[in-house]
Formats: structure tokens, sequence, C-alpha cells
């Protein structure tokens, strides 16, 4: 369990094993943008931001504060937490061998092959360069908060997602797929900057743990550790 303060004695899990209760779970979609700039500077907690959408019914009418969910995003292959990202080589060119005259022979046959059988050689080589150009769906736990953020006064209601993830770059621009599963608190002021952290440190640690319940975590994750059964979640609409 977690060792984080609590001085509310707030619960470390939101919700029957089972899963999401009605109305949830609740989805938002969009570009990440830029917002107000103090999660990284201020709060070391890198937030991104998402359009609220006034005609998204249940934006408009939900009760400010923490939820929690999945997110997913379609990161591009540029980005080095994407499963595209090459890494660049730093090591000593190697010299391709020349191929033999019998080398080049098979090589011709293999390629006169693969344009009989309809080009499929060069259709997979097509399918990889397009998934490198657009990017791939990744999901991970996030936290995110809807409203005003008393602490700082706002007066624009936002929609703030922190990605449980250690990323190694932003991602500005980048789609990006929200399923809320859940309502942690709600929002509040606070006297120090300090007391704000350690309440978003603790969210976190709710959506870890909430999250880790089977019948909390999408089936599109698989088994993520070794021994731990496969989520029942439906987190389908976040990759296609």
């Amino acid at each position: 369990m977690t060792s984080l303060p609590n001085p509310d004695n707030r619960p470390l899990l939101i919700g029957p094993p089972a899963g999401p209760e009605a109305p949830f779970p609740f989805r938002m979609e969009g570009e990440v943008i830029s917002g107000f700039g103090r999660g990284s500077k201020e709060l070391g907690i890198p937030t991104a931001n998402l359009p609220v959408d006034d005609e998204n019914t249940w934006i408009k009418n939900i009760d400010s504060g923490i939820y929690f969910g999945w997110a997913s995003l379609k990161l591009p292959a540029s980005h080095p937490n994407s499963v595209l990202y090459q890494k660049p080589s730093t090591s000593e060119p190697v010299m391709e061998s020349i191929p033999t005259p019998e080398e080049q022979q098979e090589q011709q046959q293999q390629q006169q092959q693969q344009q009989e059988r309809g080009g499929g050689g060069e259709s997979a080589q097509e399918e990889k360069l397009i998934d490198q150009q657009t990017g791939q769906w990744q999901i991970y736990p996030m936290v995110m908060s809807i409203g005003y953020n008393p602490f700082y006064k706002n007066t624009v209601r936002s929609a703030e997602v922190h990605v449980l993830e250690n990323f190694g770059a932003d991602f500005y621009g980048v789609e990006m797929r929200l399923l809320v599963t859940g309502f942690i608190r709600n929002e509040k002021d606070y006297s120090g900057l300090e007391a704000l952290i350690a309440d978003i440190e603790f969210d976190c640690e709710v959506a870890r743990h909430s999250l880790a319940r089977k019948g909390w975590r999408v089936r599109e994750l698989g088994v993520v550790q070794e021994g731990e059964e496969k989520g029942e979640l439906d987190g389908s609409w976040l990759v296609r």
C-alpha cells in the first residue's frame, strides 16, 4: 500500500471490484493543446490539456472534480515513448558484404514471386510506412481534473489530464482519447502549494490501485505482468 500522507483518510479504491458503475464510463477525445503551463513548472506533475466542448453533454453537466480512467495517445514514431520509435544508432557503420551471383539470382527470384502474388511485400512495406507516419494508439492510466481549479482561480473550465507514465518529450498536437471510469473527489481550494501537490499525488495512487483490478483494467492491455489476469473492461474505443 502507499505511504503517502492521507490526512482525510481517503480510500485507495474507488468503486466495486466488478468495474465502473453507471453513469460511467464517459468518453472524450481531441488534440492535446497547451494549457496554463503550471503542471511541470510548479507542481512537478505534467498535464495534457484537452479542449472542453460545451456540446458534450456529460462534461457540461458533470461535477467539477478529479476523475480517473484510461488515456490513449497516438504517438508518432518520432516520439521516444512510441512503440515505433527507433533509437538513433551511435555505433560505427557496418560494411555490407557484396552478394554473390547466386545470392543475387535468389533475390531476383524472390522479388519476382512477390510481384506474381500481387506485390504483397510492397504492401507490407507501405503499411509499415503509414504506421510510422501516423503513429499508433498506446494506452496508459490517467487522472484528470475537470473544473476551474480554485487554487489558481481559473475563469475558464478546463480538462487537465495527468497520464501516469514518464514521457521523454511532450506531445502537443497528438490525438488523445479518454475513457473516464470513475470519480475520486470534488475540487477544492488549498492554503498552500504543498497541500495541493500532496492531494494530487494521492489521487494518482487511488487511480493506480483502482485500475489495477481486472474489472477496471482494459482488455486491450493484455497481461501486463507475469501472473496477472487479463482485464475485463472494454477499451476497444481507445484504439480503434
